[in-house]
């Protein structure tokens, strides 16, 4: 009979930790003392083997790209998935596929499923702490970060689409239609845009105007009729995704902002629904799938000299949904 080996989720759970701490544990990184004792105890007594942590691990590695993503049923990551897909095809090299959900322990996880799959590379949209990507690294994976990078992580090549000049543009964009009281709507990992966002507007600047949401519909949806709701003199938004500026688009309907006139709306990531929208939104559209191809692409030729990162240009698309500053 087959007995199923324990899982690097069995530890954490029977140590009453969370899998990062397991993952931190085992590579060697920072924990307490009693923690540590805590975690080696309860994976002896497990029996958990990580393979690929053990003496043998370029022996016993498979190959493949393993492939993390926040969520596939974002059309912007369906798309960077794809790119990773096609490149991955052209090689011949197997991808494994994993969602984190923006979450780190849930990123942990999957770093750890990985690992224990033994694939050779990884090409990830990042969700946590650099801590969180030791075990991979220490692995001596192949590691190419795409669409943004873990802070902290400045030795693992990225695949970026240009933020910079892609908010700088929108904020241009909106301060030449007039507008002075602009909000963020942004969400996990946007801290460059918001970092970004702040240098464009300068003295314009209003901190209560830049709201952040996790990484649902419903946690979007909340931010932006909060946001409507208690700052009603603000004229337009830049939302920092697509589900974003669904939920700037829901919310505004809600609560009869009328768009352009009430409310200009520039929204990151070019989706089919944008050109659906009445009227059609004004989007930032990165090449999703671009990054992807590309990160494969890097992560596939990295085994030896580490890449140099990509930085993919971005375009602002103008269409009905941004008009001129409304009357005070």
């Amino acid at each position: 009979m087959n007995v199923r080996r324990a899982t690097i989720k069995d530890v954490a759970e029977a140590a009453g930790v969370g899998v990062a701490t397991v993952s931190r544990v085992l590579s060697g990184g920072s924990a307490s003392p009693e923690t540590r004792e805590r975690v080696l105890t309860v994976a002896a007594q497990l029996d958990y083997r990580p393979s690929a942590l053990g003496r043998n691990l370029r022996q016993r590695r498979s190959g493949g790209i393993g492939l993390l993503v926040p969520d596939i049923t974002d059309s912007f990551y369906g798309r960077l998935a794809d790119g990773v897909l096609a490149c991955a095809r052209a090689a011949g090299e197997p991808v494994i596929l994993g969602t984190t959900g923006d979450d780190a322990e849930r990123e942990a996880e999957q770093i750890g499923v990985l690992l224990e799959q033994g694939v050779e590379r990884v090409v990830a949209v990042p969700a946590g702490s650099a801590e969180i990507w030791e075990p991979t690294l220490r692995a001596g994976l192949t590691t190419v970060f795409a669409h943004r990078c873990a802070a902290g992580r400045d030795d693992v090549p990225a695949v970026l689409a240009d933020d910079r000049a892609g908010v700088r543009t929108a904020i241009d964009y909106l301060t030449g239609l007039g507008h002075r009281r602009i909000a963020y709507l942004g969400g996990p990992g946007q801290e460059q845009r918001v970092s970004v966002f702040r240098q464009s507007l300068g003295a314009l600047v209003d901190e209560e105007l830049i709201v952040s949401a996790r990484g649902s519909r419903d946690s979007a949806y909340a931010a932006a009729a909060g946001l409507f709701q208690h700052r009603p003199d603000l004229t337009a938004v830049l939302a920092g995704g697509n589900l974003l500026g669904e939920a700037a688009v829901l919310a505004a309907r809600e609560l009869d902002l009328r768009v352009p006139k009430d409310l200009s709306l520039i929204m990151f990531d070019d989706v089919p629904w944008a050109e659906l929208c009445a009227p059609p939104l004004t989007v930032i559209a990165q090449p999703a799938q671009d990054i992807g191809y590309r990160a494969a692409e890097l992560v596939l030729r990295g085994g030896g000299r580490r890449p140099r990162g990509v930085l993919l240009p971005t375009e602002l698309i103008v269409r009905g949904s941004c008009g001129p500053r409304r009357a005070a």
